[in-house]
């Protein structure tokens, strides 16, 4: 069986009679040209109506708080992009500017016939998109190119726990997973090579360049590839009792390339599906990988204000502001806590780990916000906090794994009430002690001060 592509993984955003002289794929979330199946619907809706394609990505000055960190990542990538792109006889332009304006200057020139956009959650993509189909007014679908089972398909409404979320996407898992398949070449292939001035786009850049890129991980679709295949030989077997210990490295590390859609997750669950790993760890992944990470989506799709406490359940919000005039222990400046200057060695490890490497291992990004929470004033400026630091420094920051996961530590969002506390009201709480429980927390400041 073959990915489905036209139907629910496609959905049409504007309908309409189609004229002009060529297709467009809208790359925005998904950057990659292998196993895109918006991409892949680009070129089939081309070669249809006897038109070239042409991708455009447009690179806006400022985006949520990235810094040259996530900008240098992601350029890298698309200029891998852009080769494969040419190779394929596909067109590439990358726009620099605000996309409101930028893409329908595109669709203008170019005579864009039909449009082809990637699916994104968060209010400012929502937002380009409206307003590029507003001034372009063309025929146009999005295609979710970033999940599994697509965002709306999967559930119609908010879901409030991986337990009511699970069943719905294991059921549709059976029509949608399944092998990746790949854009090919169109009949009519585009009229022009790349030009593409990547030296005059790097100078051109004002992004903050005080979070510099980091050397332990290599952008592009390539690179993905390989850091997918050493995951599946050396780490997927053992993951189910190794991914929660921040001293092993368990992790998979492949949250930079999924965010930035330089792999596509169906190749990640097709490929560890297939593996001959023990089937508790495959599960243990895919869990992650499909349950959780598109659980986020579905928050972010369905809760306009998922990056504040308003996007929270009703018992965290009561229960928060029930507790909101508790005695801090402790309290630190923003400043501060930039600068891993608590009292707390494990939490100040677990910053600057974020601030070296742009990635802090997934339980200790869940005890670092609810140490927010415990320490600064209310939980808005801990929801603020947690977003600017982890968006400033993470290289998959900016992104509803994020957001859902922040919400999670201090609101409480697809978690359950626990038992009443000082500050936390009912949302669940982590200690030092409850970490050294779990792992050797000294052994792991140690890793960290030596790197």
């Amino acid at each position: 069986m073959t990915m489905p592509i036209l139907g629910a993984r496609a959905r049409t955003l504007r309908p309409g009679d189609i004229k002009g002289s060529c297709v467009l794929h809208w790359m925005s979330r998904d950057q990659r040209v292998e196993d895109n199946p918006s991409l892949e619907l680009a070129v089939m809706k081309g070669n249809k109506l006897d038109l070239p394609v042409i991708s455009c990505f447009c690179l806006a000055p400022e985006f949520l708080g990235a810094a040259i960190r996530q900008y240098a990542f992601m350029l890298r990538g698309l200029q891998e992009s852009e080769r494969r792109l040419e190779a394929k006889g596909i067109g590439f332009r990358l726009l620099q500017g605000h996309p409101e304006r930028e893409v329908p200057d595109l669709i203008s020139r170019e005579e864009v016939a039909w449009v082809v956009m990637d699916f994104d959650p968060l209010r400012v993509k929502r937002a380009w998109k409206e307003a590029v189909l507003e001034e372009a007014r063309l025929p146009a679908c999005e295609v979710d190119a970033h999940n599994i089972v697509p965002c709306w398909a999967a559930s119609p409404k908010r879901e409030y726990s991986a337990a009511t979320f699970r069943p719905k996407v294991t059921r549709a898992l059976t029509e949608y997973l399944s092998a990746p398949t790949s854009a090919q070449s169109p009949t009519v292939p585009w009229r022009e090579e790349a030009i593409t001035d990547w030296k005059g786009i790097w100078r051109s850049l004002k992004v903050d360049e005080s979070v510099g890129e980091v050397g332990w991980i290599r952008p592009g679709e390539s690179a993905a590839r390989e850091a997918l295949r050493s995951f599946l030989e050396d780490r997927l077997a053992g993951y189910s009792e190794a991914r929660n210990d921040p001293v092993l490295d368990g992790q998979s590390d492949l949250s930079p390339y999924l965010h930035f859609g330089q792999v596509a997750p169906q190749r990640i669950a097709w490929e560890v599906t297939r593996s001959d790993a023990p089937q508790a760890d495959k599960a243990a992944f895919l869990e992650e990988l499909i349950v959780r990470r598109e659980l986020s989506d579905n928050f972010c799709h369905h809760v306009p204000d998922y990056d504040s406490p308003g996007g929270f359940p009703e018992w965290a919000r009561s229960s928060l502001d029930q507790h909101r005039f508790d005695r801090r222990e402790y309290s630190y400046a923003e400043g501060e806590l930039e600068m891993a200057r608590t009292h707390d060695p494990l939490w100040n490890a677990a910053q600057l780990e974020m601030v070296r490497r742009g990635k802090m291992h997934g339980y200790l990004r869940m005890y670092w916000a609810k140490k927010l929470l415990e320490w600064c004033e209310t939980p808005e400026e801990a929801m603020r906090i947690a977003i600017r630091l982890n968006d400033r420094y993470e290289l998959d920051g900016r992104d509803p794994n994020g957001y859902a996961g922040i919400a999670w530590s201090i609101g409480g969002v697809h978690d359950r009430a626990w038992p009443s506390r000082p500050i936390f009201g009912k949302v669940r709480y982590m200690s030092l002690a409850g970490a050294r429980s779990k792992f050797d927390v000294d052994a792991y400041i140690k890793k960290v001060e030596g790197e």
